[in-house]
């Protein structure tokens, strides 16, 4: 335990050592105190897509803050707002015509939720139930802890917590008991929505399944008219291998969620974008249909600017060819795990890589999980294990040599576990 007053998130300070500071950030790099150089391999929590201070979102950023602080959202609008609400809905999935901004991911699935009832409730039809998959992570308010996994993340804060329709994971061989339940949820008539991470499920241990199976959730959705929620937070913005990871199972959801890499990873912002159906539920002249939902910093100029030049960078730089090589060379240092008997499930979904540490007890609380994190941060590597599932989601810019570094420490480390000396 240090002396420094900061709270640290996801952090018991009773067994951390005292926290590095980072003095400056560049390309795949955090860059310490000491000068030392650590690859960030796991984006920073995810949110850096392009790289670090990437030169085109920082100008836009330094030139909006000429010109811009805050300024009220539901008084009125900016340039930045506007031009990235249109960017987003050319890119977005067919049909989402509406874009809501807001500060997290979590607060945009909070925002997505509401959405939801809101539509049920001002069409006058009764569904209040929200479906969700096992394993599943939304965020932290209380609304995304609802539909989120319940145990160590939330135990606490159980008596806030209202009851959701939970779907088993489509483990493989097994997807058809996902669909089956989804339908038996939904011919209930009560189901509002389906919330659900496209592809991959991240804090839940980045456990992946076919697109199939979200495309046969979403015609389900569709015959017993429950909306469909696509938490696009993590997956979005290239992470799944494609823009956004829906388009690999060829569904548009009804409401969409992004935030992390909209900025590039630069400043918070994030966005829920819905159909025109569910704007038009809220479109009244009675105040009472009104989306009642804000926070202080809705649309900030300044991280709409730089969503919006990362807008340009996806159009004007290739980003694409950038995302595929990752990939590619992401599965070229996988094989190398997949008969390892000290690994299981050896597994990826576009420039996400993930493998589980072979050990008597794992899952989030696992013991070696902090011993994993101390001993990348030795080699200057930014890894952060979820228990004993170990995994890689560096920006597109990480060198090679970078790579397989990240890969010859997981292999060490793994040699390590075996000897008793991890």
């Amino acid at each position: 335990m240090t002396g420094s007053p900061v709270w640290h998130p996801f952090t018991q300070h009773a067994l951390e050592p005292a926290m590095k500071h980072i003095v400056r950030t560049e390309g795949a790099y955090l860059i310490d105190e000491d000068g030392s150089p650590i690859v960030d391999a796991i984006s920073s929590w995810w949110v850096i897509t392009h790289g670090h201070r990437h030169p085109t979102i920082m100008e836009a950023i330094r030139s909006a803050a000429e010109s811009y602080d805050q300024v009220i959202f539901a008084e009125y609008t900016h340039a930045p707002a506007e031009e990235l609400a249109t960017g987003l809905i050319e890119i977005a999935p067919a049909g989402l015509k509406h874009v809501f901004y807001s500060d997290s991911g979590s607060t945009a699935v909070e925002v997505a939720l509401k959405m939801a009832l809101g539509y049920f409730h001002n069409i006058g039809a009764s569904r209040s139930r929200i479906s969700v998959m096992e394993h599943s992570y939304h965020g932290d308010t209380i609304g995304t802890m609802s539909a989120g996994e319940r145990g160590v993340f939330n135990a606490a804060y159980e008596p806030l917590l209202f009851a959701v329709d939970r779907l088993p994971f489509p483990e493989p061989g097994r997807e058809q008991e996902t669909l089956d339940a989804f339908e038996r949820f939904c011919a209930s008539g009560r189901v509002a929505a389906l919330i659900i991470e496209p592809l991959v499920l991240g804090a839940g241990g980045m456990k992946i399944y076919p697109g199939l199976v979200l495309a046969e959730l979403k015609r389900i959705a569709e015959r017993h008219g429950t909306l469909l929620i696509a938490d696009e937070v993590m997956t979005g913005w290239g992470r799944a291998g494609t823009l956004f990871a829906c388009e690999q199972a060829g569904i548009a959801p009804d409401i969409l969620c992004t935030s992390k890499g909209l900025t590039g990873g630069a400043l918070p912002l994030a966005a829920t974008l819905c159909t025109a159906e569910i704007f038009d539920a809220h479109l009244s002249r009675d105040r009472r249909r009104t989306f009642f939902h804000s926070s202080s910093y809705t649309a900030n100029p300044i991280a709409c600017a730089a969503a919006v030049a990362n807008l340009a960078v996806w159009k004007e730089e290739p980003v694409g060819g950038r995302i595929e090589a990752l990939a590619a060379n992401q599965r070229r240092h996988l094989k190398r795990f997949v008969a390892d008997p000290r690994f299981r499930n050896v597994r990826q979904a576009g420039t996400i890589a993930a493998l589980d540490l072979s050990v008597p007890a794992g899952g989030y609380l696992a013991d070696v999980g902090p011993r994993l994190r101390a001993f990348f941060r030795e080699r200057k590597l930014l890894i952060r294990p979820l228990g004993n599932v170990i995994y890689l989601m560096p920006p597109y810019c990480i060198a090679d040599a970078d790579l397989d570094r990240a890969y010859d420490a997981i292999d060490e480390a793994a040699s390590a576990f075996a000897r008793g000396r991890l």
